[in-house]
């Protein structure tokens, strides 16, 4: 007998379960390119995992693309492809400095005072301290990933990917060093790239002033502004050409207040006469519109901050501010000289640092850019070509449209933690050195007083190259021969352009060959109102807590099934309950079902006599087999998993098991074979569920498999039972032979009758023990009824001492309620239990339910419905409205 524990305790099984996969291999690949007997020829399936911050704790983000990429992996492992899923994490420069500078600010110190050596040593004792707990966290949930290949994005391969990277992009004239506009984050004090900053909507001033003309005379051009503080770096003013109020003022010039700097008053069709006076100030070295304008009238370009937003040396008095004090500073004094006009409240776009919070400030400083144009363009022809496909297909577009307006990358940072720009300056003759390895002296002069940039790459650098560094890239390694390049690349849509795009851009311009063949994004998840989750709306769900309580499988099926390619998707609580419920009810299945197999007895010498409902459990489980490797195949996997569950709950749970139980008391051969039948269901479906929910599957198989095994049971004898149930062959598509949709039809009447039946007893509120006397009236079914009348009573709750199946209607139904199923007609012997005038009502409104179908039909039918839709789609509503018809005319006859 196979001992199975009475309950699913996901404490005790879970921990095991992952330690014994790893510590057996499973996690590796099969057709190792680095073992002897590899096969190049055969296809591998890989993903490489988007690598989490080395310092993050888990939050509802990565359980979602964890249990989506596992699922992906598990699934094609056991289709038997080789299998890799290469795990990691990211140095995520800004966000893991941050950690340590807060840190550093605790004892009083600063990455300054500590100096750069110390600090990086620094870094990486936070990272050795802190960088295994993501890592750990995704052991938990479930991931089957090959460890033994795990990378970290500062690694010393990756590190010297980054360089070759470099180095080839500069050689090629697609990077450049020089002064831009950028987005600087005074509060990190570091160049943040157009993606890293978040635009919101904020209540600021708009301010009204005059800019009085250079020749004393008093008149004044009036102009507006959000950002009074710029003006100290005004080099012009801007009008329209078209504009009569200021025609007479283009050509001539104006006085910066307070400094008193002269600045010319341009023409330029960029101003908007409707905004504001119509008059713009123009700051070219700190705004990006202004830039282009300076740059089309070759204005000077005043930079007006220090990296700490403190006014410099260009702002007179103001020199030292902070900007916002120098801002109030500013336009007091602009008041006191009559300066100020009005002042008025105006909604604004306000850009602030997506990791620092603090309001970005756009200015001209020297950096490192990559020239976007060519990678774009490359990367935009191989999804063109079909080299990469996006799920779902929508995304493709917004790809397009991004690759058609990018614009130069800044890819500096002046921040210490991260892989250091590879280029080397001169000290004695200003010879600049990029190279792939460390120089030690310059080739030019000779000189060995060389210095590093002291700036850092952007992140996003190194991830760029992630899947194909990962595997050994610039070395033609054995790993990046075979599984380069990888197959499907599966992150969140909000990150498509910080990191797919780049991904594709890299590896097309590197390998020649787009890195993956297929982009699944998935969405944002949200709480049960739609709202985005945070820890300052207290709607934030924590991800270790629930799994706690509730246990991974739980979570991983809530989010999967939850979750379809690109939509947000809303969670609860409640939502993972429900399907802890479910791992529950799974357990309790698999107890029925090995019961029934350890009481299963010798195998019988005749030939099987299956009954309806072990063919009907049969071909909806092929039916169901069929479905979700469609739904797979196409990246719906949220749907496959609704429909097991369906199947399991449903169907198999609340149908085949029922009818099961009077087939296993009968003893002998049936038993036999529906216990046979039962666990060679349980079986297919716990393979099609191990994706989705890993561990309770596994247990569950392994007590099955060795029930089987004791009991001598022929499940699974033709390929024999598998080590474990991550490696065991994923059920393929099953032939339908013919005779499956009868089989399915006449059971779903016997289900239908059923039902009718059990609805009838809820409306009379029936004690559930209370055993009823009906009548089955049919000629068409009589034999279906006959051969399923055990069944129809189990189920329904009669009394089959006198239930009766026969062609003509009972004389006498006095106590009797009428139904009417199909072909079917059910008189229900209800005794005092109710009156005859409230049964005909209940006809009557069945009747008006049937007749608004039957209306509801016809009118389809004969709209362009009936021409456009598919002939098996028409067909089948065709039928129905005939059964609606059939089963109207027979109330109708019970009415009159």
């Amino acid at each position: 007998m196979t001992e199975l524990p009475k309950t699913y305790d996901f404490k005790e099984y879970e921990e095991k379960i992952y330690a014994d996969w790893e510590g057996k291999g499973y996690f590796r690949p099969t057709n190792d390119p680095n073992k002897p007997g590899h096969d190049p020829s055969i296809k591998p399936f890989v993903i490489v995992i988007p690598p989490p911050n080395v310092t993050g704790g888990l939050h509802l983000g990565h359980p979602l693309f964890v249990a989506t990429e596992d699922l992906m992996i598990r699934y094609h492992r056991m289709k038997g492809e080789p299998t890799l899923w290469v795990p990691g994490t990211d140095h995520a420069g800004i966000a893991t400095q941050l950690q340590v500078e807060k840190q550093l600010a605790k004892e009083g110190l600063t990455r300054s005072q500590l100096g750069r050596e110390a600090f990086e040593k620094r870094m990486w004792q936070w990272k050795e301290q802190y960088g295994g707990q993501i890592t750990h966290q995704i052991r938990r949930l479930g991931a089957s990933c090959d460890w033994d290949r795990e990378r970290f994005t500062l690694d010393e391969g990756l590190s010297r990917a980054v360089r070759e990277a470099f180095v080839r992009l500069y050689e090629k004239g697609l990077i450049y060093r020089g002064p831009r506009m950028i987005n600087w984050s005074p509060g990190l004090k570091t160049a943040v790239s157009d993606l890293e900053v978040e635009y919101s909507e904020e209540m600021g001033t708009l301010f009204y002033f005059r800019y009085l003309l250079a020749d004393g005379s008093g008149d004044f051009i009036p102009v507006a502004t959000t950002r009074p503080e710029t003006i100290l770096g005004d080099t012009a003013v801007a009008v329209h050409p078209d504009d009569s109020r200021y025609q007479r003022f283009i050509g001539r010039t104006v006085r910066v207040p307070v400094i008193g700097r002269e600045i010319p008053v341009v023409a330029d069709e960029y101003v908007e006469r409707e905004f504001g006076t119509g008059a713009l100030k123009i700051t070219p070295g700190h705004d990006p519109h202004d830039y282009e304008i300076g740059e089309r009238h070759h204005l000077a370009l005043i930079n007006i901050m220090n990296p700490d937003a403190t006014l410099n040396e260009n702002t007179g008095p103001y020199q030292g501010m902070e900007r916002y004090a120098a801002r109030k500073a500013l336009w007091e004094e602009m008041r006191a000289q009559g300066l100020v006009i009005k002042e008025e409240p105006y909604m604004m776009s306000v850009p602030r640092s997506q990791r620092g919070g603090e309001i970005v400030e756009p200015l001209v400083s020297t950096q490192w850019f990559v020239r976007m144009d060519t990678l774009a363009r490359n990367a935009k022809a191989a999804v063109e070509a079909g080299d990469v496909a996006f799920v779902p297909e929508r995304f493709t577009k917004v790809f397009h449209n991004w690759m058609d307006n990018i614009q130069d990358w800044c890819i500096s940072r002046q921040l210490w933690w991260g892989h250091r720009i590879p280029v080397w300056y001169c000290q004695d003759c200003g010879e600049v050195i990029v190279a792939r390895e460390t120089p030690a002296l310059c080739p030019k002069c000779g000189s060995a007083r060389l210095e590093q940039d002291p700036d850092v790459l952007d992140t996003w650098f190194s991830s760029g190259l992630w899947p194909f560094s990962t595997l050994g890239w610039p070395d033609e390694t054995p790993d990046y021969a075979y599984f380069y390049p990888t197959s499907v690349l599966e992150t969140g849509y909000d990150i498509l352009f910080f990191w797919v795009a780049r991904m594709i851009m890299d590896g097309v311009e590197f390998t020649g060959k787009a890195p993956f063949h297929t982009v699944y994004l998935h969405g944002i998840i949200r709480d049960e109102k739609g709202q985005k989750m945070s820890k300052t709306k207290n709607n934030a769900i924590d991800p270790l807590e629930v799994m706690d309580a509730m246990g991974t499988d739980a979570l991983r099926f809530t989010l999967l099934v939850g979750s379809t390619p690109g939509n947000d998707m809303n969670i609860s609580v409640k939502k993972v309950e429900a399907n802890r419920n479910f791992a529950n009810k799974v357990w309790n299945i698999g107890r029925f079902v090995i019961s029934a197999v350890d009481r299963a007895g010798q195998k019988p010498t005749e030939e099987p006599v299956w009954t309806l409902p072990d063919q009907w459990i049969w071909a909806r489980l092929k039916q169901v087999v069929n479905s979700v490797n469609t739904l797979f195949e196409n990246y719906q996997f949220g749907e496959a998993g609704k429909q097991i569950y369906e199947f399991f709950w449903s169907e198999f749970a609340d149908w085949y098991l029922e009818a099961s139980k009077r087939q296993l008391a009968e003893g002998g051969s049936r038993a036999y074979f529906t216990a046979f039948g039962l666990a060679r269901v349980l079986d297919v479906m716990l393979r099609l569920l191990h994706p989705f929910t890993p561990f309770v599957t596994e247990a569950l198989w392994g007590y099955l498999k060795q029930a089987c095994l004791d009991a001598g049971l022929p499940v699974n004898s033709r390929q024999g039972w598998e080590e474990a149930l991550i490696l065991a062959r994923w059920p393929e598509r099953m032939e339908m032979e013919g005779w499956e949709e009868e089989i399915i039809s006449d059971f779903k009447t016997i289900q239908d009758l059923i039902r009718a039946i059990r609805n009838l007893r809820s409306e009379y509120k029936l004690e559930p023990a209370r055993k009823l006397h009906a009548v089955f009236v049919s000629v068409e079914r009589q034999i279906l009824l006959e051969s399923q009348m055990l069944v129809l009573c189990d189920l329904a709750g009669l009394d089959p001492e006198v239930t009766e199946i026969r062609a003509e209607k009972p004389a006498d139904q006095t106590g009797m309620a009428g139904l009417v199923v199909d072909e079917v007609e059910v008189f229900v012997q209800l005794a005092d239990a109710k009156d005859d005038a409230a049964e005909n009502e209940r006809l009557r409104k069945e009747l008006a339910e049937l007749e608004s179908q039957i209306t509801r039909l016809e009118n389809l039918l004969t709209s362009p419905f009936a021409q456009k839709a598919p002939e098996k789609v028409v067909q089948a509503e065709r039928e129905k409205l005939e059964t609606y018809k059939v089963s109207a005319e027979k109330l109708r006859a019970r009415l009159n």
